[in-house]
């Protein structure tokens, strides 16, 4: 599913809505889930994960066309942790309540 279908689908179970209300009211959360990571916080969607920003150490690689050695820059890189309700579900396992 991309933004647009989300939106769509969204619109679609809310007619009470307009779509660009939906449209800004998506932007908006994936901008302030941006935002917090940015900023190296951890943003928790109970039931779906947890998403995390991981540094990762400058390294030594290898360019795998030429073989030659290069130096890899320390960088920082998203990490999503799915929650125990989106583990089960993809499981097959029914929601106990």
């Amino acid at each position: 599913m991309i933004r647009s279908e989300l939106i769509q689908t969204i619109a679609e179970e809310n007619p009470h809505l307009f779509q660009r209300d939906v449209e800004r009211i998506v932007n908006t959360v994936f901008d302030e889930i941006i935002g917090a990571m940015s900023r190296g916080d951890r943003v928790e969607l109970r039931g779906f994960g947890a998403f995390s920003v991981k540094k990762r150490d400058a390294r030594q690689g290898r360019n795998p066309r030429t073989g030659e050695t290069v130096n890899v820059d320390e960088k920082h890189v998203p990490f999503f942790k799915a929650g125990k309700l989106l583990r089960d579900r993809l499981n097959g396992k029914a929601e106990q309540d």
